[in-house]
């Protein structure tokens, strides 16, 4: 029985995460979840964002999975979702997506997953004023051989495990010629590495790669990129295929990692049995790959897959059902 720390979160993570038990258990998964929670609803019980006991947990465990956290805007505390990335060094963003069954779209072929480098770029967070007055405000971007070798090898690798013959390199190298220059000169070293001499590389600029998305995404399975580009573009085809609530990811390092349902926390509708559990139980989905139980994993992917062609889909999706039978209803198809 593997051990696996749960992460409810704030506002409906509550109840996605309960969904997310709910089918790992009647699908017989072999995991046992840890419960320990982090974000506001912690810190307004004990005056932590992040209790000791949620560190020493998913040190333990390796692995955890976890709901939306809320961040205030511009005030307080900064992103726990990437602090966490920062002090496990998950660097690895993995975000899948891809056309599902009776979800209606614009687009009926997109199947493929963006690799964001998740802890350089802006994302560290190196701000400073450059006047006394603080008229002038200057942020840090900084990228590193290391960084971008090691999640363009994680891009590389994976799509020569899954037979695909193209990996497309996202960069500003054309005006940031030292920083995006870097990450795409280290791209070119990779592709030209034993074992990806049938990988292609192709080359595209930020700019037009948001336009190629919303033109030919169906011409695109392997997407790596830095850190505020794959936030942007990760979004972005999310909305192509339904939504952030359909969309699955993972922080992944070398010996931890931490799956997510990438939407907010949505605390509008949070106890009202309303909220769409899918991207959480897609996320599960590609946990149990990871941990390498892929029965388990095709068997709720299927029944997710099935529940949504028979036009069982929450209210996000234009369906009329409820979290609970949502759930239920993935249950009966298992």
């Amino acid at each position: 029985m593997k051990k696996v720390t749960l992460i409810p979160g704030d506002g409906i993570g509550f109840e996605i995460s309960e969904s997310l038990e709910k089918v790992f258990e009647a699908a017989k998964v072999p995991i046992e979840f840890e419960k320990e929670n982090a974000g506001t609803t912690v810190y307004e019980k004990t005056g932590e964002l992040i209790p000791e006991s949620l560190y020493k947990s998913v040190e333990k465990n390796k692995i955890a999975i976890k709901g939306p956290i809320t961040t205030p805007i511009g005030k307080g505390f900064r992103s726990i979702n990437v602090y966490l990335r920062k002090k496990y060094d998950l660097y690895s963003n993995f975000r899948p997506s891809r056309t599902l069954p009776g979800v209606k779209t614009r687009y009926d072929n997109i199947d493929l997953v963006i690799f964001r480098e998740n802890t350089e770029g802006l994302y560290i967070g190196e701000e400073k004023y450059e006047d006394d007055k603080k008229n002038v405000a200057v942020a840090i971007k900084r990228i590193t051989k290391k960084g971008s070798y090691r999640i363009i090898k994680n891009a590389f690798e994976y799509a020569k495990k899954n037979n695909i013959d193209k990996v497309t390199v996202v960069h500003k190298a054309n005006i940031l010629k030292l920083a995006d220059g870097m990450f795409l000169n280290t791209a070119r070293e990779i592709s030209q590495e034993a074992g990806y001499e049938n990988i292609k590389l192709e080359e595209v600029i930020i700019d037009n790669m948001c336009m190629q998305l919303v033109t030919n995404p169906e011409k695109y399975k392997v997407i790596v990129t830095m850190n505020l580009y794959g936030d942007i573009l990760s979004d972005l085809v999310a909305g192509l295929v339904g939504g952030l609530g359909v969309a699955p990811g993972a922080n992944i390092g070398d010996d931890i990692a931490i799956f997510e349902a990438v939407h907010g926390s949505a605390p509008d509708i949070a106890g009202q049995n309303k909220a769409n559990p899918l991207a959480i139980l897609l996320s599960g989905v590609e946990m149990l790959k990871y941990l390498k139980m892929d029965e388990f994993a095709e068997k709720i992917e299927n029944a997710i897959l099935k529940t949504l062609e028979s036009g069982v889909k929450t209210a996000d999706l234009g369906g009329v059902a409820t979290t609970s039978e949502f759930t239920q209803k993935i249950i009966e198809n298992l």
